[in-house]
């Protein structure tokens, strides 16, 4: 809640935000928006959001995982003009989010999923953040098609700027196709299928160029201090409305970099 009654913010409430998306994530169970609950009464904006992922990733890798990457939210111009704001947001991907290209991704393990099609990228080396030369696309050697797998930890998916920040932007799984050289694809088709329904779109939707993507990211990941390590996974950002996902086949295919799919099933057995 973010008004001029509301208290100075200590790490305890930080780590007490952290704990409850945390938990919503772990148990499967919705929580409220942050940021609409009377009851949070620190000044809940970005800036507290930020600080809330890093200390919600923080649990995760205390739990024995590590992150492998970032992706990017808010690429759509359209979904920006929505939320009302004029910036990117970036998420931490961990291991224990991947799913293999062909494999299973057990639907138990989420509270409402959805996935979106994506062009991911991989980083040959660290990215010098305080280096104002610095050219992110230098450093990605390889492109691929990809799926992210979004589930909201708020109650009905509904959530403000500041919320789907905290809970490190809806992140909850991805799996990739095979990579490629780097490449540009600014307008690449993309058909993503899940079961009977299918979407369809470009990657121009990823703010036009999905490698203008690399751009943002390296701006916000140097206001906000996230780190680009060699190795990583950079997610650029969906380049259509996502679908529900279900216990059935998921495949995207981009065209000139190929096709990723994977199977939604209940109890991590494949159906």
């Amino acid at each position: 809640m973010t008004d001029s009654s509301a208290t100075q913010t200590t790490d305890l409430d930080v780590d007490l935000l952290a704990a409850r998306l945390d938990a919503a994530q772990t148990e499967r169970t919705e929580t409220p928006s942050i940021e609409r609950d009377d009851a949070v009464e620190v000044a809940f904006d970005v800036d507290l959001a930020y600080r809330v992922q890093e200390a919600l990733v923080a649990r995760r890798e205390a739990r024995g995982e590590t992150v492998v990457g970032v992706k990017l939210g808010f690429t759509s111009k359209a979904k920006m003009a929505q939320m009302g704001v004029s910036d990117v947001i970036v998420g931490r991907l961990t291991d224990a989010m991947t799913v293999g290209d062909g494999a299973a991704a057990d639907l138990s393990s989420f509270i409402h999923p959805k996935v979106e099609p994506e062009v991911a990228y991989l980083l040959s080396r660290d990215v010098d953040l305080d280096d104002p030369d610095e050219d992110i696309v230098d450093a990605v050697s390889a492109i691929a098609p990809a799926v992210e797998i979004i589930d909201s930890r708020y109650l009905d998916f509904k959530f403000t700027y500041a919320d789907v920040v905290a809970d490190n932007t809806s992140a909850a799984g991805y799996a990739i196709g095979a990579w490629s050289p780097m490449r540009d694809a600014p307008d690449a088709a993309v058909t993503m299928r899940v079961g009977d329904d299918e979407v369809t779109g470009t990657t121009a939707a990823i703010l036009g160029d999905p490698k203008e993507a690399l751009s943002a990211l390296l701006d916000m990941c140097r206001r906000r201090r996230i780190p680009l390590k060699a190795g990583y996974v950079v997610l650029a950002g969906a380049a259509t409305a996502a679908l529900p996902l279900t216990e059935t086949t998921v495949v995207c295919d981009v065209d000139g970099l190929g096709t990723v799919r994977f199977t939604g099933v209940r109890g991590g057995e494949e159906s």
